[in-house]
């Protein structure tokens, strides 16, 4: 069999993506990894079986955004940074070559009301391309791509706010194939 060629590692928005486009992963030789709701330590936790007992090629990693609604209570910036450096770590001593992905824009989550996650959002972003910079690891702004004029995820590419729709994923693939 042929070596996988990435794992996509994230929550509901890689979860979905391989339900509404299975066919770009199977093409791909992807496999997607996502478990809806997760934050950075959940994911940090199922790396070595859901990431690293694969063997793929690279890993993509796409997580932060459910740190930010504080699904798991809060944490800071520096901490999801840290939980996302570890599993980069994780994935080079394997020989996996990591990848990094933006959070994509969201400007509420309808299941914190009161949160105003936009600029949250964007600055762990930018957390984020300067450590891939800092270390040789690609990054992929998908943020840029899909960004409305308040840093929201637009009604065209979601129906919610967060989660893409098939036009969101079809910019997605658009941005991370290159």
């Amino acid at each position: 069999s042929r070596r996988v060629e990435a794992v996509l590692m994230g929550n509901s928005i890689t979860d979905n993506w391989a339900k509404f486009h299975p066919e770009f992963f199977a093409e791909n030789n992807f496999v997607g990894r996502g478990i809806s709701g997760q934050v950075t330590s959940q994911m940090l936790c199922r790396f070595q079986s859901d990431v690293i007992a694969l063997r793929p090629k690279m890993v993509i990693i796409m997580a932060g955004t459910n740190d930010i609604a504080q699904n798991n209570g809060y944490i800071s910036h520096e901490h999801i940074l840290q939980n996302i450096q570890s599993m980069c770590e994780l994935a080079k001593q394997n020989k996996i070559r990591p990848v990094l992905c933006s959070c994509l824009p969201a400007a509420a989550f309808k299941w914190r009301p009161e949160m105003k996650p936009a600029e949250d959002i964007k600055r762990l972003n930018e957390m984020i391309k300067a450590y891939a910079q800092d270390n040789k690891i690609p990054y992929v702004d998908y943020h840029s791509a899909l960004k409305d004029k308040d840093n929201g995820l637009p009604l065209e590419y979601s129906k919610d706010g967060v989660h893409p729709n098939a036009k969101g994923y079809a910019v997605m693939e658009s941005v991370i194939m290159p």
